[in-house]
């Protein structure tokens, strides 16, 4: 019943929210004038109400074009592959000098791949970047069947061979665990597609390193607890009706109770700067809590299962992870060169989670290897923001450029 009254709360105040806007526009324009001190407060105070909603609906990119070498080049999005749990996006560039061939592998843990927006908008400079857009759960049939962390793989590689020999890519968060396997799988069958490069930024490949809140919430709890009080049934409203879910909104509630004191901060800076009519500082409070607030739910088997095997028994720091049956073994990655990012204030992901993946890839040779860590960003900072861009970007930009 959790997903059904949640959704019954979230009807109940939308006509609220209709007002909120209704009354916004109304105010400016009739009462007090669009300049008027008391016009703004309440209209901020309007504002804040409307805002007041999650959403189920994958924001635009909204990526238009890139700078690449000197000249802003028209960037359109493509679906390459369609598959019902995630589609395969590439951002296409108007230009005709080939580039390296990047996938990267977006997180599934409530949020879409749209979070990448930055990663992907830096990347674009001098790759033809691919991106791994996964669906919301509540919205695919029960007659798609399952999906768990095997079939996470299987996607990952099918995305590989659609991309083709001579890529390469790069895992943010969670999915570090399911590229890593991927590429070891890829690397024993001796697969074309096998990518040259794999870059995996501050992933759980052993949780049991620096372990954090995170880390400590999922071995504190039985997966009975989490299967009873996590897990719901998707609402017949919807696709996916009757479907077994994680709820988006349920993992958004634990993210942000984790810094709820910065969030509070932002809401209050926020309606300040509408008040005062500082429309270009509220805009980039706006834009990141658009951004945040649109959630995806998890099927229940893939979030069960990261629980147990990612989580409480880090099967592949122990050499137990199996794809369909058999057993994963990243000693057999020979040629695809290494490199892991971490974040020196991570409280997601904790310094050595990540970097762990080295001792697990035995078989590459030194000069394959390459950990980078960043002083002084967080975890949304290894992917995003000023870091990204100027310190931790060449370093990913040069190994890819070592190995074409």
């Amino acid at each position: 019943m959790l997903y059904q009254a949640y959704q019954f709360q979230d009807d109940l105040i939308a006509p609220l929210r209709d007002l909120a806007r209704r009354l916004q526009s109304f105010s400016a324009a009739a009462l007090w004038g669009p300049a008027g001190d008391i016009a703004r407060h309440f209209s901020a105070a309007l504002e804040m109400i409307s805002r007041f909603e999650i959403t189920h609906e994958r924001p635009d990119f909204a990526i238009r074009s890139v700078m690449i070498g000197n000249r802003d080049v028209p960037i359109t999005v493509e679906t390459v592959l369609d598959k019902p749990f995630g589609k395969l996006l590439r951002f296409a560039a108007d230009i005709d000098m080939p580039r390296p061939k990047i996938l990267v592998v977006a997180p599934l843990s409530g949020h879409f791949a749209t979070l990448l927006r930055g990663t992907v908008q830096t990347l674009l400079r001098d790759h033809d970047v691919y991106i791994t857009d996964w669906a919301n759960a509540r919205d695919v049939p029960l007659s798609a069947g399952r999906f768990g962390i095997d079939d996470y793989v299987d996607y990952v590689i099918r995305f590989l061979e659609e991309i083709g020999p001579g890529g390469h890519v790069l895992a943010v968060c969670q999915p570090c665990v399911q590229v890593l396997a991927a590429v070891a799988v890829m690397s024993e069958d001796r697969h074309p597609a096998t990518p040259r490069t794999m870059t995996l930024m501050a992933g759980p490949i052993d949780p049991r390193e620096s372990p954090t809140e995170v880390n400590e919430l999922a071995v504190s709890k039985s997966l009975a607890w989490f299967e009873n009080s996590l897990i719901s049934d998707v609402p017949w409203r919807y696709q996916g009706a009757g479907r077994r879910v994680y709820p988006g909104f349920l993992q958004l509630v634990a993210f942000m109770t984790m810094n709820m004191q910065r969030h509070q901060d932002a809401h209050r800076k926020l309606y300040d700067h509408l008040a005062n009519g500082e429309t270009i500082e509220a805009g980039k409070i706006k834009s990141f809590y658009d951004e945040y607030f649109a959630v995806l739910d998890l099927t229940e088997e893939f979030y069960i299962e990261t629980i147990e095997r990612v989580f409480q028994k880090a099967e592949l720091a122990t050499g137990d992870f199996t794809h369909h049956g058999c057993k994963v073994d990243p000693g057999q990655i020979r040629n695809t060169a290494l490199l892991t990012v971490e974040g020196g204030r991570d409280d997601i992901c904790a310094l050595g989670q990540t970097s762990a993946a080295h001792d697990l890839c035995r078989s590459l040779r030194p000069h394959l290897k390459r950990h980078h860590l960043q002083a002084n960003v967080g975890h949304y900072g290894v992917f995003n923001g000023r870091r990204w861009e100027t310190e931790i970007y060449p370093v990913v930009r040069n190994m890819i450029l070592a190995m074409e």
